[in-house]
C-alpha cells in the first residue's frame, strides 16, 4: 500500500524495543452505518441496518444508527483528531444507500460530494483514505428483492462499484470490496442476531457464495475504471479455531468451523474452489447448485493484499450433549450461523475478557499470521481491524483513562511484530476503532474507540490508548513498558 509516512526520528532504544518496518502503515478504521447518522438526509434511503435497528428487540436498548457519532456533519473534526493522532491512513467504508440508494441506477451527487470532501481533507492531512465499498448496510430494497441469497444482489454490487470508482477513483489509492462477509452470510441470514435478521442456514450458504461472487465482480469493475497504480483486497474476519483437547472428535470440530468460518471465502477467493469437506458437511442442506459455471473463476481474482480482522480466538469441542453455539462470541440466538455443524460446541477461553465477553489472547492472532502465511505465502496482509471493547468512562477531570485497551493493543501489535520477525508480510495496522460508536446489536453498550464519544452531544475525547498509539504510529517502534516509547 502506497501511504504518507509521517516519522519524525525516534529516540534511542532499549534493546527490548519493538521496531516495526519502514513504511509500515498506522492507520485506524470505522464504517458508515456505526459513526456516520443523518441517516435520510440527502436522498439516502434506508439500509438493512436501518430496518433491523427499527425493529422492536433486536438492538440493545432500542438503539438505531439515525444519529450515530453524526460524523455525516462533523467530520471535519474527526480528519483533525486523526491528523493530531499522526496515523497515515483511514479506513472507512461507503455507505451503498448514501452513494445509490435503491441498489440500483444512477448515483446522487450530494453522497459522492461528501466523500469527495471527506477524501480531500484527508488528502491535505497526509491520510491515505482506504474505502471499504461494503460495511453490512445493503440498501433495503434489494433486500426486500431477496438479498445477498439472491444472484442478481452480486451484480448490482458490481454497478455500485462503478460508480465509486468512477467518483473517487482520482483521489483514491486502496479499495477494499467487502468487510468480513462471514458475518453478513451467516449472522445475517443463520443466526439472525446481524442485519437483515433471517434464520435459514440455507439461505446463509447461498448468500456467502453471492458474496464471493459479488466480490469478484467488484473487483473486474474497478479494475476496468481504476488507473493501473490502484489496490484492491477483501477483509476477512478469519476464526482462529482452536480444539479443546486433542481428540480426535474435537480435531474434527476444528475442521467443521474452520470450513464454514474461514474456508468457505479463502477456498474460491485464493485457491480458486470450495473444499470438499465443506460441500459434504453441508450436503444434507444443499447440493450448491447455486455455484454456476465460471462463478469460481470470477471469484478468484488477483488481489494485492488480504485484510484480516482479529479480535479474539474460538476454542471449540465435538458436542457432548445438545450443542452450545451461544459461547462462539457472535451474539445469543436460538438459530446457529453454523450450518452442518449441529455437533460442535464452542467454549468461552480462560483468562482476561473484553467487555464483549471475548478472550484477550494475542497469541492467537500470531498464531493465525503464521498459518496464512504458510497457506498463502505470496499474499501480502494487512491487519485492518483489532482492537477490543472496555467500559470507559470519563473521569472527573474530563480525561479517559483505559490501561485495559492499552495493554490489549500492546500485546496484539507484538505478536504483528513477532510474526514479522518471523517473515510474515504484513505491511501494516488499522486500530478498530477511531471512534466510539453504534455497536451493531449492542447499540451504544459497547466502546471500542480510541475517541471517546458523549452521545449526548457529541462530544469527542481522545482516550489515554490514542495518546498511546501516536506515539507508536510517530516512532514506528512499540514501547517495552506500557506508557512508553523507548
Amino acid at each position: 500500500m502506497t501511504t504518507v509516512t509521517r516519522r519524525v526520528a525516534p529516540a534511542p532504544a532499549s534493546t527490548n524495543t519493538l521496531r516495526f518496518p519502514q513504511g509500515f502503515t498506522w492507520g485506524t478504521a470505522t464504517a458508515a452505518y456505526q459513526i456516520e447518522g443523518a441517516a435520510s438526509v440527502d436522498g439516502r434511503t434506508p439500509s438493512i441496518w436501518d430496518t433491523y435497528s427499527h425493529t422492536p428487540g433486536r438492538v440493545r436498548n432500542g438503539d438505531t444508527g439515525d444519529v450515530a457519532t453524526d460524523h455525516y456533519h462533523r467530520w471535519r473534526e474527526d480528519v483533525a483528531i486523526m491528523a493530531d493522532l499522526g496515523v497515515s491512513a483511514y479506513r472507512f467504508s461507503l455507505s451503498w444507500p448514501r452513494v445509490q440508494p435503491t441498489g440500483r441506477g444512477p448515483a446522487v451527487q450530494k453522497g459522492l460530494d461528501f466523500y469527495r470532501a471527506l477524501t480531500d481533507a484527508l488528502l491535505e492531512k497526509g491520510i491515505e483514505p482506504v474505502v471499504t465499498l461494503y460495511h453490512w448496510d445493503l440498501p433495503q430494497e434489494l433486500e426486500d428483492a431477496g438479498g445477498w441469497p439472491e444472484r442478481v444482489t452480486s451484480d448490482r454490487f458490481a454497478d455500485y462499484a462503478t460508480l465509486a470508482a468512477r467518483a473517487l477513483g482520482d483521489r483514491v489509492k486502496t479499495w477494499t470490496t467487502l468487510n468480513e462477509p462471514w458475518c453478513s452470510a451467516f449472522l445475517g441470514y443463520g443466526s439472525g442476531v446481524h442485519a437483515p435478521g433471517r434464520t435459514d442456514p440455507v439461505a446463509a450458504l447461498r448468500a456467502a457464495h453471492h458474496l464471493n461472487l459479488a466480490h469478484g465482480k467488484a473487483v473486474q469493475a474497478l479494475r476496468a475504471e481504476l488507473p493501473s497504480r490502484a489496490r484492491t483486497s477483501i477483509t476477512l474476519n478469519i476464526h482462529h479455531v482452536r480444539a479443546l483437547t486433542e481428540a480426535a472428535e474435537d480435531l474434527d470440530a476444528v475442521r467443521r468451523i474452520d470450513a464454514l468460518a474461514n474456508r468457505v471465502f479463502t477456498g474460491p477467493l485464493l485457491e480458486g474452489a470450495y473444499p470438499q469437506d465443506l460441500l459434504q458437511d453441508t450436503a444434507g442442506l444443499t447440493d450448491w447448485s447455486f455455484v454456476q459455471d465460471g462463478d469460481l473463476a470470477t471469484i478468484h481474482q488477483p488481489l494485492d493484499f488480504l485484510g484480516v480482522n482479529y479480535y479474539t480466538p474460538t476454542l471449540v469441542s465435538a458436542a457432548t450433549g445438545e450443542a452450545s453455539h451461544g459461547s462462539d462470541g457472535h451474539g445469543a440466538s436460538e438459530h446457529s450461523p453454523w450450518p452442518g455443524a449441529d455437533r460442535v460446541a464452542f467454549h468461552r477461553p480462560e483468562g482476561s475478557t473484553t467487555a464483549m465477553g471475548w478472550a484477550v489472547d494475542p497469541s492467537g492472532l500470531y498464531d493465525l499470521l503464521m498459518r496464512l502465511k504458510a497457506e498463502f505465502p505470496a499474499m501480502p496482509l494487512m491487519i485492518t481491524e483489532n482492537g477490543a471493547a472496555f467500559d470507559d468512562y470519563v473521569n472527573p477531570e474530563g480525561e479517559v483513562s483505559d490501561p485495559e485497551r492499552i495493554a490489549y493493543l500492546h500485546g496484539h501489535l507484538s505478536a504483528v511484530q513477532r510474526a514479522i520477525v518471523a517473515g510474515v508480510d504484513v505491511r501494516g495496522y488499522f486500530l478498530w476503532s477511531l471512534l466510539d460508536n453504534f455497536e451493531w446489536g449492542y447499540g451504544y453498550s459497547k466502546r471500542f474507540g480510541a475517541v471517546y464519544v458523549d452521545y449526548p452531544t457529541g462530544k469527542r475525547i481522545p482516550k489515554a490508548s490514542a495518546r498511546w498509539y501516536a506515539d507508536v504510529a510517530r516512532t514506528g517502534t512499540l514501547p517495552d513498558r506500557d506508557g512508553e516509547n523507548r
